[in-house]
């Protein structure tokens, strides 16, 4: 067993497996505390490496393409300190981490682990159910369906439509990127009939926007990571997409609908933003708005 046990967390392998478990300071981000403990099958590793420097040094895990659903619906975005595949490491226990690093990489060539990417996920994600309360509203995930409940503080246009709930059937990508605190982020849920909308996400009632505490909107990676471990694995949608975890990023490709229903989303769109409008829960500046946008993304 070779095992390195740190303020910012724990890592034990065992030959067979790497044991990741945050630590309990303050200073461990409550992503990474919330998140849990990781269990990385060797089959899933491609390689490790410890970055020393003046103070402390640094762990870091690196997975095969497409082995972690974490990794793939984030796609390279967590922030470091926020990343469960790096350990901060005290000077004084570089050998130890060294050590740890070395037995690792000798598995990998005594099981001639491949670095290519997987076919199927090696990795599970969070356990569902699984909701968070972000700044836009309260996202839920269940296994089956996706439920969104808007915040008080959310756009007309989206507290207007009611709760939001999508099956995961009908869903095609989750789009996730996070809020800095200098810039707002957004969680998208991708369907079949709004993959070619590109409303913004303050007006999408298909995606939250994450623009108040960072600590508490980065948990929405956990809906986004539940989620996508249960869509079609990347190499079966034939897209080539994956994530390094080295903060490689992925591409967006997706399969998109042929021209007929691209039409025919175009006009339903237009019809509900229609009906609002006249509802009043539309003024005439925001029905013109969302229309501009509606119609730009379906150039």
């Amino acid at each position: 067993m070779a095992e390195i046990i740190q303020r910012d967390g724990t890592w034990a392998f065992d030959g067979t497996t790497v044991r990741i478990t945050p630590g309990l300071h303050r200073s461990v981000p409550l992503f990474r505390q919330t998140y849990g403990e990781i269990t990385v099958p060797l089959e899933a590793v491609a390689g490790v490496v410890y970055e020393p420097e003046r103070r402390r040094g640094r762990l870091r895990l690196r997975l095969r393409e497409g082995a972690d659903p974490l990794l793939q619906a984030t796609g390279g975005r967590l922030p470091d300190a926020a990343d469960p595949y790096r350990l901060l490491v005290d000077i004084d226990r570089s050998g130890v981490a060294e050590y740890v690093a070395e037995e690792i990489r000798h598995a990998l060539l005594l099981d001639q682990i491949p670095k290519d990417p997987t076919k199927a996920y090696l990795l599970p994600g969070p356990p569902v159910p699984v909701s968070v309360r972000s700044s836009d509203g309260t996202v839920s995930f269940d296994g089956a369906q996706v439920r969104i409940d808007w915040a008080d503080t959310s756009e007309r246009v989206k507290r207007a439509t009611g709760p939001r709930i999508v099956a995961v059937g009908d869903l095609v990508q989750v789009e996730w990127l996070p809020n800095t605190g200098y810039e707002d982020g957004f969680m998208r849920f991708v369907t079949r009939e709004t993959v070619f909308s590109k409303l913004p996400p303050e007006k999408d009632p298909y995606a939250l926007d994450l623009w108040g505490s960072t600590r508490r909107d980065l948990l929405t990676a956990l809906v986004a990571t539940a989620v996508t471990s249960r869509l079609p694995h990347p190499s079966a949608r034939g897209e080539g997409e994956g994530d390094s975890g080295f903060g490689d990023r992925p591409s967006r490709a997706a399969r998109v609908p042929p021209p007929a229903d691209h039409h025919d989303v175009l006009l339903r769109r237009l019809r509900e933003l229609g009906e609002l409008h006249r509802d009043g829960v539309l003024t005439d500046e925001e029905f013109t708005m969302t229309k501009a946008a509606v119609l730009r993304g379906f150039r």
